[in-house]
């Protein structure tokens, strides 16, 4: 019997007993983020990607366990289940050496060894493959009979048996594979007649690497190019060392009947083994792509998400244009619509005055506190007007990305927030929430369309939508959610909820009034034992009775902090944000049970900055003013930027032109840089220097090096 904690073990290099009491609490149905904060004392104080490792692993593990049980099935009804082969099948932990144990018993379609078999040759493949028998015309003439009319027929036919033999030998496609391996080369070819359409994949025209040195993105640019019909791509070693060694495994000597295995050898690896491992390799490294390329948007993702929040705050809102206009919208503290309406600054309307008039009165009516520009179209030129206004007080000025704005502005969350309104104040409401709450505002939008990633449409859809699902689940359970003000979208990714449980905590608050404690978080229709133990530590109630309902201390915990007030002589409220109270607490006197030092030192940090924000403070950013599009841009000119994407071969800078740069991964530091991430991260403000322009192509190349320690 396998024992999956000690294979996860050796795989993860964890302990087994950490792997052990990890995969218990997943098999009860915890929560990644609830496990990670809440569970220390179990699991060693793994973090959440340790702990999404062994659950990968584990469910790796299951579905192999499925796959032998179905292959034993399979082979038991053919009659072809020895004990050996058994025992064999399961102690196998490679699913590729699983499936090669497999293969002599799968079922086939026709072939051309079966059609051999059929004639009754199989017994002169058995001779052949011996090469004991020097007369093989003689031998092979006893073979031709009725459907054998000649012995070259006979002959060929049991190479063809003796072909497919090899082709199922274990210890063939493991001498195969190691070719495949140590060096394989990857080749993309023009589809012929193809050239002007395939204009955008001029480099892989004619171009071959070795398979091992091809990073993840040029193998899914090469992929995209194959799929759209423009590029040929193979994977091969050299055929003749490969044919080579597997003579050696076969082939006994020079003789004539050698020469027949020699030539079923050459035919097996050609037309049978060749195909089938190249399209293992493929799958293979598409695979490898894949995760690099889903890892890249993941990272990139919660970037975005943990960006720095204004808070609450009142927010101008525009969604910038030219012909049609400047969208505009006020947002109240909670970031509730309370006005909107459309100015005319630009050409053709060219109405400054007014629009400066109108924006005037409205700042000062609504008490605005800051304003949020889109980064589309007339942006730049909205951002200049805006700073050239002389407004009563002072108020920041921030432009906002808008990927994926029109997406949500379109959705049907939208419209059920906003049915009164059309998609040009849903697109501006957008952007100002943004602002005012990154995280709260792009959870409502399929995290693919917000902008950031590396060949996010080549990947496998199933892989991606899981990877960015729970990073948004990670980043919400790391903030901490609102439970009285957070849209239903938000409390879905709240650990322990989910759709249907979001749905009936913001139905229960409409119907109360707004939770008071989290205990009434209980009543809420299908709110059991286990879901509110998931979700309670992660939920905030603002002005509860009760102020570790608005931390991240959990439920379960309480009497711990009360004892510690108890103990140190004054209420609990007079303990919470108590600094020198709070350091005179020893934690070692509360260790019990399962409650260790990592669980007390937690608690003990979050009564210091109960509910604290874990990101950073927001700043204000300012594009140069003599910048406006590619025409203004030349070699040389120092510039501000902000990240605006991370890929594996650098990032990409808004510097204010409507067109983003590439840092080349080799001009982001003056150091060798392996990750990117190393050296930045998304909407970080940065320095760059313009190395090209290229305005036909639309590319900017930028440069980094330098200003690293400024940036």
């Amino acid at each position: 019997m396998i024992v999956f904690e000690e294979i996860i073990a050796q795989r993860t290099g964890i302990s087994v007993r950490q792997v052990k009491n990890t995969v218990e609490l997943l098999e009860e149905g915890a929560t990644i983020p609830f496990i990670s904060r809440y569970r220390k004392e179990h699991t060693g104080s793994l973090d959440e990607v340790q702990i999404t490792g062994i659950r990968d692993e584990l469910n790796k593990l299951k579905e192999l366990e499925k796959r032998k049980a179905y292959i034993l099935k399979t082979i038991d009804e053919q009659e072809k289940l020895t004990d050996e082969l058994e025992q064999k099948i399961a102690a196998c932990l490679d699913p590729v050496l699983l499936e090669d144990i497999y293969l002599p018993y799968k079922s086939k379609r026709k072939t051309r060894a079966t059609v051999a078999r059929e004639k009754g040759l199989e017994p002169l493949a058995k001779i052949l493959l011996r090469q004991q028998e020097m007369q093989v015309e003689k031998v092979a003439s006893e073979f031709v009979k009725e459907e054998v009319k000649t012995v070259e027929e006979a002959l060929q036919g049991a190479k063809d048996i003796i072909a497919e033999w090899v082709n199922e030998n274990q210890q063939s496609r493991k001498t195969v594979r190691y070719f495949f391996d140590r060096g394989a080369v990857i080749h993309s070819r023009l589809v012929k007649g193809k050239e002007e359409e395939a204009v955008k994949f001029t480099n892989y025209f004619e171009f071959s690497e070795p398979l091992k040195n091809c990073p993840g993105h040029r193998i899914l640019a090469m992929r995209r190019g194959e799929h759209e019909g423009f590029l040929k791509i193979s994977i091969e070693p050299d055929t003749g060392k490969v044919v080579e060694a597997l003579e050696d495994q076969y082939v006994k000597g020079p003789y004539n009947v050698s020469k027949q295995v020699a030539e079923a050898v050459g035919d097996s690896y050609k037309r049978l083994m060749q195909p089938s491992i190249e399209n293992e390799f493929k799958s293979l490294y598409k695979d490898k792509a894949d995760k690099e390329a889903i890892k890249v948007f993941a990272d990139n993702l919660r970037q975005l998400l943990l960006a720095s929040p204004l808070g609450q705050k009142r927010v101008l809102a525009l969604d910038p244009g030219f012909r049609s206009g400047c969208k505009l919208v006020c947002l109240d503290e909670h970031g509730n619509l309370v006005h909107n309406e459309t100015i005319y600054p630009h050409p053709p309307q060219s109405d400054r005055a007014g629009a400066t008039k109108k924006i005037c009165t409205l700042v000062q009516q609504y008490k605005t506190e800051a304003i949020a520009i889109g980064n589309g179209t007339a942006s730049r030129e909205t951002e200049r007007f805006i700073r050239l206004v002389r407004f009563p007080y002072d108020i920041e000025v921030y432009v906002v990305n808008e990927s994926g704005a029109s997406i949500y502005s379109a959705s049907k969350i939208a419209r059920d927030e906003f049915p009164d309104y059309d998609v040009t104040v849903r697109g501006s409401v957008s952007i100002g929430r943004r602002l005012m709450d990154p995280l709260a505002e792009l959870v409502k939008i399929d995290p693919k369309s917000i902008g950031v990633g590396q060949y996010q449409h080549d990947v496998d859809q199933g892989n991606l939508k899981k990877s960015l699902d729970e990073v948004v689940e990670s980043c919400v359970n790391l903030v901490g959610v609102n439970v009285n003000t957070s849209s239903k979208h938000l409390l879905t990714y709240v650990s322990g909820l989910g759709p249907v449980l979001a749905q009936n905590v913001v139905d229960y608050r409409q119907k109360i009034g707004g939770f008071t404690s989290r205990q009434e978080l209980q009543k809420v229709p299908r709110m059991g034992e286990k879901a509110f133990e998931q979700c309670a530590g992660f939920l905030r109630i603002e002005g509860a009775e009760n102020p570790l309902d608005n931390s991240a201390v959990h439920p379960e915990s309480y009497f711990i902090v009360e004892k510690m007030a108890a103990d140190l002589g004054v209420n609990m409220k007079q303990l919470v944000s108590n600094v020198s109270l709070i350091k005179q607490i020893d934690v070692q006197k509360y260790v019990k049970g399962d409650i260790g030092i990592p669980t007390l030192k937690d608690i003990q940090a979050e009564l210091e900055k109960p509910g604290r924000d874990p990101r950073e403070q927001i700043e204000v950013f300012e594009f140069d003013q003599g910048v406006f599009g590619m025409e203004d841009l030349k070699p040389g000119m120092e510039l501000p930027g902000i990240v605006t994407n991370i890929t594996k071969f650098g990032a990409f800078v808004d510097v204010g032109v409507k067109q983003d740069g590439l840092v080349h991964i080799s001009q982001l530091a003056d150091r060798f840089i392996r990750d990117p991430n190393d050296v930045v991260k998304i909407h970080q403000h940065v320095r760059v220097k313009v190395l090209e322009v290229d305005i036909q192509r639309s590319r900017i190349q930028l440069s980094m090096k330098g200003f690293e320690k400024s940036s």
